[in-house]
């Protein structure tokens, strides 16, 4: 297999707003499947359509563009326009016709700027509004019911732009005490508890939702052996594949979070990635260690990488292209986005944003 197919398993994080030489000359050589842009890359609206044009141009492939866009402090373009309501806001003014404003716009400013996939809606219940696992005010629903009927809102609209969508994070993780950007949590939840909850919600969008992310978290009553999900065969193929028959893109959380860094090593974390069914590695900050991934993916067995490719390639037909770049475009959208979110929450309220409005947060949520 030629070594810069191997590359297309790889979904990497940019180091900066614009490419160096060497960052360039890194992606040129080693062709990754996908970038997943953070506040470190966005300047202004002309500067990330440019960043995410040069990025393609760099590609011999059409790549997976991607950004987490959801709303409230997960919400990069924030940083150059206004910030979206979060979907707790949304459920609770009740509206689900502004939910699926929140989407059409959301796609149409993506599309505007050269993404091709958004990293949402989150798919996860909320059992603790106030939990510190990293969800606070990102689900869209207390009850199976809800997150359906309103995170479906959102990706039907979503998917209508020409976006593709991400259901995460699989199988559920808010039952988590911990933030698995720092550590790995442990969820004690039975089967049957998760099927009656978490799993009742991902198996309804198996077949409605483009791809999915595979948390870090360990469920020691599928994997009696410490195994973040991520890394599971069990619950990425027997379940995610084999029981809910879900054919779209498989992607792992970043392997660069603490969860798997502080207990896994570099090559055998992805490694195991793609042995445990994922059909993308994703690596959002060590992109100096590109190319001791891809070494990493030649010992992985030919038909595991071939099903992987297989499954990035069929994906990838779905991609659709940018819309010519206008400033003026922008400034509408981005009105639109003001206007929802007064809808929402009232003048107001809407003219306070999230804490960390305008700075990059230690660490990046996803």
């Amino acid at each position: 297999m030629e070594r810069s197919r191997l590359g297309q398993l790889l979904l990497v994080g940019v180091p900066a707003s614009e490419l160096d030489s060497e960052t360039a000359r890194l992606f040129r050589e080693v062709q990754p499947g996908g970038y997943i842009l953070f506040g470190r890359n966005i300047r202004s609206a002309l500067q990330l359509r440019k960043l995410i044009d040069d990025l393609r141009d760099l590609s011999q492939v059409e790549p997976v563009v991607t950004i987490d866009q959801e709303g409230g402090r997960v919400s990069r373009l924030k940083l150059i326009g206004n910030e979206p309501p979060n979907a707790q806001q949304l459920r609770t003014k009740g509206d689900p016709a502004l939910i699926r404003e929140h989407g059409r716009v959301t796609g149409e400013l993506l599309r505007l700027f050269g993404f091709n996939l958004d990293l949402c809606p989150v798919l996860d219940i909320s059992f603790d509004e106030e939990a510190d696992n990293s969800l606070r005010g990102r689900c869209y629903g207390t009850s199976v019911p809800e997150v359906i009927a309103l995170a479906g809102a959102f990706n039907d609209s979503l998917l209508g732009t020409g976006i593709l969508s991400c259901g995460k994070h699989f199988p559920g993780y808010a039952a988590a005490t911990l933030d698995p950007h720092h550590e790995l949590p442990r969820i004690d939840r039975c089967r049957e508890e998760l099927n009656r909850t978490e799993l009742a919600i991902f198996r309804e969008f198996a077949l409605k939702i483009s791809s999915m992310m595979v948390c870090h978290a360990w469920y020691p009553d599928i994997d009696p052996i410490k195994t973040p999900a991520s890394l599971s065969r069990s619950i990425v193929t027997d379940i995610l594949v084999s029981e809910f028959h879900f054919d779209g893109l498989i992607m792992t959380d970043d392997l660069d979070m603490g969860a798997i860094t502080n207990q896994e090593g570099f090559s055998a974390t992805i490694q195991r990635a793609l042995l445990a069914g994922n059909h993308l590695a994703m690596l959002c900050h060590r992109v100096h260690l590109l190319e001791q991934a891809r070494a990493a993916l030649e010992k992985v067995d030919q038909t595991v990488l071939d099903r992987a490719l297989a499954g990035v390639d069929r994906f990838k037909r779905k991609l659709a292209p940018p819309k010519p770049f206008s400033e003026d475009r922008f400034r509408i959208l981005d009105r639109e986005v003001w206007e929802i979110r007064v809808a929402t929450l009232g003048a107001e309220a809407a003219a306070l944003r999230s804490p960390d409005d305008g700075k990059r947060s230690p660490v990046e949520v996803y």
